[in-house]
């Protein structure tokens, strides 16, 4: 195949019960997903069986403000982990797999992630990921003692600097200063340590980090921005991002976009990953894979769709709009929630859908791609993204877990594999590797 250098990466997206509003309510799913240990086991390892670069983390500093009818129907977000603690757990229970969890620049210290993401790298040797978001919840900043979130642009200002105080710190060590020499008594090398000395607009950071530089050298920073602001940050940052896109269209322009913001800022565009979120459903056949979505579909309280749709378009409150009628004209919208709602207005423009209908369509792929069908119809999905420059490969959203999983590493990846669209083994041993990026030569080598 003329792309048969470029292979396909694969990120599976654990949402607890799966990506699909009413997930939690299917008979293949486990109701307390959030807090079961032995089921997050078992999806890593059913991941890692299925040759996927890497498992991701979303997470939330807050329980969503939602109106109760909606919120006491949903599993979203309510009773979960810590995503840092739960993989480091999950790193001694697997080998190879990528480890990227979700920490907010706005609710955090740069010391603090980057110690901890530092030492998930060494837990795991080498397959540690930061996925980097700014945080506009006013309900999570009620949690940290503020009253409002920072203004967008303000907010990726201080993720900005933030990023690069985490990578100044992650390189406090040479790779080689720790001698731990008995004999001598040297245990590292004091020109092997360097301080960062960082006061600039927002933190004020000495360093140096109290753990060894990680095997990575960095961690594998992701990102998941849609803005002008975002498209900016993935572009300074990002080694894998993760996108939101409903149509290929648009999955194309973002991708030819932030390519070209890389290059003029001096990178390799094979160093920015793009990988789409797809929500598959799987059958044996059309009908199968049909069947199973209707079942689930029908499992889903319409004001529990309407509240996932008010969501993506902003936060507007739909309630009270006739649920079969058209959406309507909507008040203007924060900058960071823009290309999501346009996504979604278009659609209902587009197809003249009602409020119910547009609402049963977020319920699925919670505002990402779609597709049900046959596996190779599946892996026809795919091959079109990423031949078509719309995908690097795909982060899975699998709408059931652990049950929709088991049927996309048991029938898609096989055919994906006999196309040579993705690897039939692992390679190597760290996230870097997998994603075929360099590891970071430390800034104070000479």
């Amino acid at each position: 195949m003329s792309h048969s250098q470029r292979m396909m990466r694969l990120g599976v997206f654990f949402n607890p019960t799966g990506h699909h509003v009413a997930s939690w309510r299917h008979p293949r799913s486990q109701p307390d997903a959030g807090i079961n240990i032995g089921h997050y086991v078992e999806l890593a390892q059913t991941a890692e069986r299925g040759g996927f670069d890497m498992i991701f983390l979303a997470d939330n500093v807050n329980v969503r403000e939602a109106p109760m009818a909606a919120l006491s129907r949903s599993a979203q977000y309510i009773a979960n982990f810590e995503p840092l603690t739960l993989l480091s757990a999950l790193s001694m229970v697997t080998k190879n797999i990528g480890l990227v969890a979700t920490a907010s620049t706005s609710f955090n210290e740069p010391f603090n992630i980057a110690r901890k993401f530092a030492s998930l790298d060494h837990l795991s040797g080498g397959r540690a990921g930061w996925n980097i978001v700014t945080t506009a919840s006013r309900a999570a900043a009620r949690n940290f003692g503020r009253d409002e979130v920072m203004e967008h642009s303000q907010r990726y200002d201080r993720a900005r600097e933030f990023t690069r105080v985490v990578m100044g710190l992650w390189d406090s060590w040479d790779d080689d200063a720790f001698l731990r020499d008995r004999e001598s008594g040297i245990f590292f090398r004091p020109e092997g340590l360097h301080s960062l000395d960082h006061k600039g607009e927002w933190f004020s950071v000495k360093g140096p980090l109290n753990i060894p530089r990680s095997p990575q050298g960095y961690p594998v920073l992701v990102q998941a921005g849609a803005s002008d602001d975002g498209r900016n940050f993935a572009a300074e940052f990002a080694e894998a991002i993760f996108t939101g896109h409903i149509n290929l269209e648009s999955a194309q322009e973002y991708y030819a976009d932030v390519k070209k913001r890389a290059v003029a800022l001096g990178r390799n565009t094979d160093h920015v990953v793009v990988m789409p979120g797809l929500s598959p459903v799987v059958g044996r056949t059309e009908a199968e894979a049909k069947e199973k979505q209707d079942y689930l579909q029908s499992l889903v309280d319409p004001v529990v769709a309407r509240e996932i749709l008010s969501t993506l378009i902003g936060g507007v409150d739909l309630s009270s709009y006739p649920l079969d009628g058209p959406l309507p004209d909507l008040p203007p919208v924060a900058s960071d929630s823009q290309s999501t709602r346009a996504n979604w207005v278009n659609l209902a423009r587009k197809e003249n859908l009602s409020i119910r209908q547009l609402s049963m369509r977020a319920t699925h792929g919670r505002g990402k791609s779609a597709a049900v069908g046959t596996p190779e119809q599946i892996a026809d999905h795919m091959q079109k993204w990423f031949i078509e420059k719309g995908a690097d490969g795909f982060n899975i959203q699998p709408p059931v877990q652990p049950g929709f999983l088991d049927d996309f590493v048991n029938m898609v990846i096989p055919v994906l594999q006999e196309r040579g669209l993705v690897r039939d083994g692992y390679q190597g041993s760290t996230l870097r590797e997998h994603l075929g990026l360099p590891r970071p030569a430390n800034r104070h080598a000479s």
